[in-house]
């Protein structure tokens, strides 16, 4: 038909509406914003929507359910029993993250489909993988961008990245961050959260290793004058419940269990004094563009993803000290420029709107016999600006995202 919508699927998330987690918010606002535009499908697991919540369509969009869990070793089956299905039907395929990239060849050998690959932010750096499982996930990232149509990523020094590993130009596209607002604490929050009555820092995160929680703990420990206020998955892994055990027992730490309730969790978000973020891996991390949207001073540690994200704007720690100095040495004026800053960074660059159609670019470019740009011995990129940027890694023989036994 010639006025047909363009059937695009979205698959690697647990499903829509978003409950947690990047990947799911991200396609929780493509559905709302190129909906009316697109005939869109997300798939969506059984293992988190109970059945009498799995409805068929959710804001004009197919939801197509799979009775596998969409993350750890089982999203490698789950991403694959995915596009399996697309195929049947979808013009084009969003594939956020890398676990079953191994399938991509041969959607492109077997098919006309186009596929569009979000490659995350480098999923096989994560602690909680065995060897193996990091090999296959870098295998598989390979393979993925090798064969994609075109690949994302949400930070640009994952951009970098891709430019020097598989010569390919990705398109830099992060998260929006406008789903989140300013909330007023009311006396009910005050009952359930007495400690907020003082001055706290926040954060929250999925509670795993390279977030670095045991380092900001140590550091919170140390400062008992100090609040602060995690939220997280504790129980999820032995790693949360080990450092709930060792931490809760301070009276100035205080470890909440996840929120799923989008005005809870901005109350508490966007009344603390200061967001501590310890993401160092990853690309552009949801969290921290969302504290920045909401006009918090951030403290994040010091790597190249974060800085980039930050435009080089907020303050920065490596280490328990360093962020003991920031908290104990920072003026309130200086948060307060800092979180201006960065909320004029995030209007400009993280809005869903902006997210949104970006994607749909990428959607339309094909129409026009778009090609991705193969770099071959040289990347485009002037070394020396980006060196006077921060990004020293690209100064070193190994990279930033290689350790000495990788």
């Amino acid at each position: 038909m010639k006025n047909a919508k363009k059937r695009i699927a979205i698959i690697g998330t647990t499903g829509v509406p978003a409950r947690y987690g990047g990947f799911e918010t991200l396609a929780h606002h493509l559905v709302l914003n190129l909906g009316e535009t697109y005939d869109m499908h997300v798939y969506a697991s059984t293992k988190l929507y109970a059945k009498e919540e799995r409805v068929k369509h959710w804001n004009k969009a197919r939801v197509h359910y799979v009775p596998l869990n969409a993350n750890g070793v089982s999203s490698i089956p789950y991403d694959i029993l995915s596009m399996a299905h697309a195929i049947l039907y979808a013009d084009y395929i969003v594939i956020l993250g890398v676990s079953g990239g191994l399938f991509v060849p041969f959607i492109k050998w077997f098919t006309k489909k186009k596929v569009v690959v979000n490659i995350d932010g480098l999923e096989w750096r994560r602690n909680k993988w065995s060897r193996f499982a990091k090999w296959f996930l870098k295998w598989s990232e390979k393979v993925a961008v090798k064969y994609s149509d075109a690949d994302i990523t949400d930070n640009e020094s994952i951009k970098v990245y891709t430019a020097k590993n598989y010569k390919t130009a990705s398109h830099l596209i992060a998260y929006g961050a406008d789903h989140t607002s300013r909330q007023e604490l009311t006396e009910k929050e005050y009952v359930k959260y007495p400690f907020i009555k003082e001055p706290y820092a926040f954060k929250v995160a999925r509670i795993e290793p390279e977030n670095n929680l045991d380092l900001i703990l140590n550091a919170f420990s140390k400062i008992p004058h100090k609040q602060l206020v995690i939220v997280g998955n504790w129980k999820n892994s032995d790693y949360g419940k080990n450092l709930k055990n060792l931490f809760e027992k301070y009276k100035n730490i205080h470890l909440l269990d996840p929120i799923y309730n989008q005005k809870e969790l901005d109350q508490l978000r966007s009344n603390c004094n200061v967001y501590v973020h310890g993401h160092s891996a990853g690309g552009t991390n949801p969290s921290l563009v969302e504290a920045m949207y909401l006009k918090l001073p951030v403290l994040a540690f010091n790597v190249s993803f974060n800085k980039a994200t930050m435009k080089q704007e907020g303050l920065f720690f490596r280490n328990e000290k360093e962020l003991i100095d920031l908290m104990q040495n920072t003026s309130a004026d200086a948060y307060a420029e800092i979180a201006d800053k960065l909320y004029k960074i995030a209007m400009v660059n993280y809005t869903w709107h902006h997210i949104s159609q970006r994607y749909a670019g990428i959607i339309e470019s094909f129409d026009f016999a778009y090609e991705k740009p193969n770099l071959q011995n040289e990347m485009p990129i002037e070394y020396p600006e980006l060196l006077e940027r921060g990004y020293a890694h690209l100064d070193r023989s190994k990279l930033f995202y290689e350790s000495s036994n990788s």
